[in-house]
């Protein structure tokens, strides 16, 4: 374990993100170090929604949902960094750089979502992200998420 390991489970996951069945793509929270990373994880089962139409006879999770987990833990970064969310704040994803995506997804891998900040101004993040799968990269983006008063 590392200096930073915590174990956030899906019940405080919860708390900081809204999203909800089918939707909410992370698990658990192994690592996190606040303003600086965070990683994440996703199993990927056969049970997932998305599998019944993509593909149904060679089951690929998509690649936009893959940014979206990592978009999601992102999320998780820039909450629990100041804490908490307030009910009228939410952090909506609002860009992404340099995508792309080298490894296929299947029911059965679990993904390792690893996230650093690269910059915070005036409530919008930056991140360096790439999704994992046995340590082979699956993805890697630069994505961006930006705190709203809603």
């Amino acid at each position: 374990m590392t200096e930073h390991a915590v174990s956030i489970d899906v019940r405080e996951i919860m708390r900081y993100l809204p999203h909800r069945y089918p939707f909410l793509l992370v698990d658990r929270i192994t690592e996190f170090e606040a303003n600086k990373r965070i990683k994440g994880l996703k199993n990927v089962t056969i049970n997932e929604p998305f599998f019944v139409g993509h593909f149904a006879q060679y089951p690929v999770m998509p690649g936009v949902l893959i940014i979206e987990a990592l978009a999601q833990v992102a999320g998780i970064l820039a909450i629990r960094s100041q804490g908490e969310r307030a009910d009228n704040e939410l952090y909506f994803f609002v860009g992404i750089d340099k995508a792309r995506f080298k490894r296929q997804v299947v029911p059965g891998d679990q993904l390792v979502l690893e996230l650093e900040q690269i910059t915070s101004k005036r409530g919008i993040g930056k991140f360096a992200a790439r999704a994992l799968v046995d340590g082979q990269v699956a993805c890697e983006a630069e994505i961006m998420c930006a705190k709203r008063e809603v």
